[in-house]
């Protein structure tokens, strides 16, 4: 079978270079989940020891939002990261040949943190609806939404987007990492920095409801983090990616019909 594109261009990259980015993109995703397990394991701790004062509603600080913000930007690293693999290595690739043929090499790491950022934008917004559901009381101590009929909608909504023609354009530029370098391509650090945000941007269209799920299972469920974090890379990589995203969908908004009815009678 005849190597793809996307192959041929990562194996151009030397040795070295891959083995720089792998290991730089594997620590910062190791240390996110790091992160993620021990506030995971501390909030379920708290729970069993003082699970009616977590049940009060009270307003939040500044600290409390920003330490909720923290969380989430690191949570979005952690699930975000590992599936931008093949973006950033196919950069790399074709970085460093434009660098042999004279242009400025940007290094890698603009065009991930460029990537960061967008993520980092929507992690205001999981932390701002977090906040609105909290104070709403929606929220259980593990910040898995209380209402039944509120979960099934999202997971409809989740369904029937994964079908929508944006969606699919936005997953189309995910899964074609080397078309989206070449046909966005900006020279310099500044130009590294600017396609990250356009990746990102494409990503985020592709997977912003698939987070919104994490208040359906449980932001703070390790399980289900791992979950979302497999299904989009797999969603991105695998060859029938585009039709299990679809199938998947399906899925979602026929158990999201099933609760809603269930939950009405």
């Amino acid at each position: 079978m005849p190597e793809s594109a996307n192959a041929i261009l990562v194996r151009s990259l030397p040795r070295r270079d891959r083995v720089a980015i792998l290991s730089a993109l594997a620590g910062t995703t190791v240390l996110a989940w790091i992160y993620l397990v021990d506030m995971a394991t501390g909030m379920d701790g708290m729970r069993v020891m003082d699970a009616p004062a977590m049940m009060q509603i009270k307003p939040w600080t500044g600290a409390e939002f920003g330490a909720m913000l923290l969380m989430w930007v690191i949570m979005m690293v952690g699930m975000m990261v590992p599936t931008a693999v093949p973006m950033a290595l196919i950069y790399a690739a074709i970085a460093r040949k434009a660098a042999r043929q004279g242009a400025t090499l940007a290094p890698t790491a603009f065009f991930v943190s460029g990537y960061i950022v967008i993520w980092s934008v929507f992690s205001v917004v999981a932390t701002l609806a977090q906040w609105g559901l909290d104070q709403a009381a929606l929220l259980s101590p593990m910040l898995v939404l209380t209402s039944p009929g509120l979960g099934a909608g999202l997971l409809i909504v989740a369904g029937l987007y994964q079908m929508t023609p944006l969606k699919d354009a936005c997953l189309r530029h995910c899964r074609s990492p080397a078309h989206f370098i070449s046909r966005s391509w900006k020279p310099g650090v500044l130009g590294a920095f600017r396609m990250g945000l356009e990746h990102g941007a494409y990503c985020l269209g592709c997977c912003w409801i698939l987070m919104g799920l994490l208040f359906f299972g449980g932001v703070m469920s390790l399980v289900w983090i791992a979950g979302i974090t497999l299904f989009v890379l797999l969603e991105k990589v695998l060859p029938f990616g585009r039709v299990g995203g679809r199938i998947a969908g399906g899925a979602m908004a026929l158990s999201g019909l099933v609760s809603l009815g269930t939950w009405l009678l």
